[in-house]
């Protein structure tokens, strides 16, 4: 069971796309961070551990190179990697790598129109660390670009476009495996519902799901030895009244905290297991 905790307040309201909201829990610090996305801004929040305060910092996302233009953004996520933690932001035109706090862009990678098909929407959207050195982001003309990540700087390199998808891709989750070289699972979904599974490893056992009719759902996962299919277990649901859910994140890995965030609501709701 969980109960729910103190609101967290937004500088903005919460914009209606998928996956907006982003959580990160740097180590020995004392802190949680959240972020969520509005119009061409995001709204970063952190607060300490033990409740004493929070503070706010207001991102405005700028195109690379000089371009002058502000884009709007699609998603936001901070990509843990075992010597850095970058924070990425996807929007209509490219995507943006930053330091974690947001003080320095790190790599801009610009959109290519020519691999859409005309008229079809052009945005990046989906976005995962996966195999220990690498930073997946997934497209609207289905790609799932990776990009290898040095130890410090700036010399990102698009490695790989990985062509799997016929629609626009919708989310990417990477779960670290037990593999000395940090090889992990990576799942790709869609907009027409399709799952990609591009390597395998430590099965995932922590599931969150949320709705725009207000419900969020924890669900536990689990192998069947006998029939290696994978099993789902409903564990929990919460009510977040008169909320359409667009952001639904774990706090920690495992699993006693989650956040969410609302469609036009200046706030972030948390809740802990009991």
């Amino acid at each position: 069971m969980y109960r729910k905790e103190k609101s967290l307040p937004l500088k903005s309201s919460s914009a209606a796309l998928y996956n907006n909201l982003s959580v990160l829990r740097p180590p020995d610090r004392g802190l949680a961070c959240f972020s969520a996305v509005h119009g061409p801004s995001l709204s970063l929040v952190s607060v300490a551990e033990d409740g004493s305060g929070f503070s706010h910092r207001q991102l405005q996302a700028k195109e690379g190179g000089m371009a002058v233009s502000v884009p709007l953004l699609t998603q936001a996520a901070w990509c843990v990697l075992p010597w850095r933690v970058l924070l990425v932001l996807t929007s209509q035109k490219g995507i943006q790598m930053y330091e974690s706090d947001g003080s320095t862009m790190v790599y801009w990678h610009a959109l290519d129109v020519t691999e859409h098909p005309p008229g079809q929407a052009v945005f990046a959207r989906g976005i995962a660390a996966a195999g220990g050195r690498f930073i997946c982001v997934g497209t609207s003309s289905g790609l799932v670009l990776v990009f290898d990540i040095p130890p410090k700087g700036t010399n990102v390199v698009l490695s790989a476009a990985l062509e799997r998808h016929q629609h626009p891709v919708t989310d990417i989750a990477a779960e670290r495996g037990r593999a000395p070289d940090g090889a992990g699972d990576l799942v790709t979904a869609d907009d027409a519902g399709t799952l990609c599974v591009w390597s395998s490893g430590e099965e995932f056992v922590l599931l969150l799901s949320g709705a725009e009719d207000s419900f969020v759902h924890v669900w536990k996962l689990s192998r069947n030895p006998y029939t290696d299919d994978i099993e789902i277990q409903h564990c929990h649901s919460e009510r977040v009244t008169d909320t359409q859910v667009c952001g639904a994140r774990f706090c920690d890995p495992e699993g006693n905290s989650f956040a969410v965030t609302g469609y036009d609501l200046s706030e972030i709701i948390r809740y802990s297991r009991v």
